[in-house]
């Protein structure tokens, strides 16, 4: 994987500088934060989107894919994709049109529900959903560049984030983070 030249700085430290020159210190930590988690996220995205790229898939559809091969049927409700990624109905919608242009999903009707569309995955979708995690496996979730203690931690504080954002709530169920 390519990797670009480092700066000879750490601009965020150099950012963290700046807020407490300027009298926001009390917010630095914050900003501070909050950008490396965005920085954090481009890394890793761009990591991912050059494995992904000779697929021709993007990571929204790959995760997509993926969902669907865990599933039992091979198959959800739109609208149950759109909740488990937690992302737009419309964002479902582009990837699924997307996807079965390239013939990897198809959408069925509900055999239940007339409102409601469900998404299948095909043979050559799952056969590229499992390259695919074959190559993500190898190549990005082995080394995501931190050492085992070290993710167990950051995952740990992540949860903890997306916990107090409400992006999940088990209540009292312990949780493995």
């Amino acid at each position: 994987m390519s990797r670009p030249q480092p700066l000879p700085l750490d601009p965020i430290e150099e950012a963290h500088r700046q807020w407490e020159a300027h009298g926001w210190g009390e917010v630095a930590d914050g900003m501070a934060a909050v950008t490396s988690l965005m920085r954090a996220q481009q890394i890793m995205m761009a990591r991912v989107e050059e494995v992904l790229k000779p697929s021709g898939l993007t990571f929204s559809r790959y995760e997509l894919l993926t969902l669907l091969t865990f599933t039992r049927s091979g198959a959800l409700p739109m609208a149950k994709a759109s909740a488990r990624l937690q992302v737009h109905p419309t964002s479902v919608t582009n990837a699924v049109d997307r996807l079965e242009a390239a013939h990897l999903v198809r959408r069925m009707p509900h055999p239940s529900d007339r409102r409601a569309t469900l998404i299948e995955i095909t043979e050559a979708g799952r056969d590229l959903a499992l390259r695919a995690t074959e190559q993500l496996n190898s190549q990005v979730f082995a080394q995501p560049g931190l050492s085992a203690d070290k993710l167990n931690t950051l995952v740990r504080i992540l949860a903890e984030l997306r916990r107090e954002a409400g992006d999940f709530d088990t209540g009292d169920a312990p949780t493995k983070w």
